[in-house]
């Protein structure tokens, strides 16, 4: 992989990224070289799986509105797991703490009601910093809602970086719990917000169908026959015609409506679901993309990347075919914007988050 050309600004520095998706599988941890500006070249990357009982009682948060000893246990313990992934990544790397200049800590979201200036992550940044012995910086989400924004989606910043020798108009779509599209244009303009759901519902049906924790590689989709009366139902929620710029919790989707189908049917349809809502979004962009770049763990769904590709009228192909490994974009977006955010640099604008102005975010803990 090579480094993405920029300006020059900044020398480019060593930053690592962590972060806690909604897909609730674990803590992606990434070390990339950038100047937060338009360089950023990828080291290395690892996923720190959640111990199962970590991952029950963080799944017992979402959606929680007020602290509590549970919570606070559940945050000690998140962030315990963050430096146990910075440790491992650092000993993977080879590199030493104190080479890097900052953390770019994201914490797992379990509340997000911008349209009530409230996002909440989980994690204690003081905790981090002076365990790990390097500068974080957190709460990336606070100032954006603050000033009247969404306070997501926030990879755009970085998505842009990546795709400036890409032809344009060109769409980055990630599919990990809730899906969001980046479409970046051909003079530098962006759009970005949350599709509808991603992987959750059809994680969430499995686990409570099979107790397994995905739909691996979709073979139950596969096996499946989508229920159009189902699937149109669960169309009509008014979000999808929402002007966006947009955002979404986790929990502001079910699957109640496919209650009454069998394992596969209701896997294909959720499938369904998430690849429709993602179709649904084209409308609100400015140009067709000339393709569609999927990162996230949606993109090993095969059955989900069929039903993409039959849906978009442009090809859909994973990340990784221009290089970048889309396991990782996340993590490294969140070392890149944390160098932005030191650097007083924007991390949002109003194509993105909706936000009233460019907005630089991010709040920094000392070690």
């Amino acid at each position: 992989m090579t480094p993405s050309p920029g300006s020059g600004r900044f020398e480019p520095i060593l930053a690592l990224g962590l972060m806690s998706g909604t897909s609730l599988d674990g803590i992606d941890a990434a070390l990339i070289r950038t100047d937060g500006d338009g360089r950023a070249m990828p080291l290395c990357h690892l996923t720190h799986p959640y111990a199962e009982t970590l991952r029950e009682r963080l799944r017992g948060c979402l959606g929680q509105e007020a602290r509590n000893p549970i919570i606070d246990g559940v945050e000690r313990d998140l962030t315990q797991a963050h430096t146990a992934a910075v440790r491992e990544l650092l000993q993977r790397g080879g590199v030493d703490a104190a080479s890097v200049r900052a953390i770019g800590f994201h914490g797992h979201t379990i509340l997000h009601r911008p349209e009530r200036g409230v996002t909440w992550q989980l994690g204690d940044a003081a905790v981090l910093a002076a365990e790990t012995g390097i500068d974080v910086v957190a709460d990336f989400r606070g100032a954006d809602v603050a000033a009247g924004g969404q306070g997501a989606p926030l990879a755009p910043a970085f998505h842009r970086a990546l795709a400036v020798d890409l032809d344009k108009p060109v769409a980055m779509l990630n599919v990990g719990g809730v899906a969001n599209v980046t479409w970046i244009g051909a003079y530098g303009p962006m759009i970005a917000f949350d599709t509808g759901p991603g992987n959750a519902l059809i994680d969430d049906w499995m686990r409570r169908r099979t107790g397994n924790a995905v739909d691996e590689d979709g073979r139950a989709a596969a096996a499946g026959r989508v229920d159009d009366k189902v699937l149109s139902s669960m169309l009509a929620n008014p979000y999808f015609d929402r002007l966006p710029p947009k955002s979404l919790d986790r929990l502001d989707f079910d699957a109640a409506a496919a209650a009454a189908l069998s394992t596969a049917d209701g896997a294909a349809t959720l499938t369904a679901f998430t690849a429709a809502a993602v179709a649904r979004s084209a409308a609100h962009l400015p140009e067709p993309p000339r393709r569609w770049l999927v990162c996230g763990g949606g993109r090993r769904n095969t059955v989900l990347m069929r039903m993409l590709a039959a849906r978009l009228a442009a090809p859909v192909e994973p990340i990784d075919r221009i290089g970048w490994d889309g396991d990782a974009i996340e993590a490294q977006a969140f070392a890149y914007l944390a160098i932005r955010s030191i650097e007083g640099l924007p991390i949002s604008w109003p194509g993105t988050t909706g936000a009233p102005m460019r907005l630089s975010g991010g709040r920094l803990f000392p070690s």
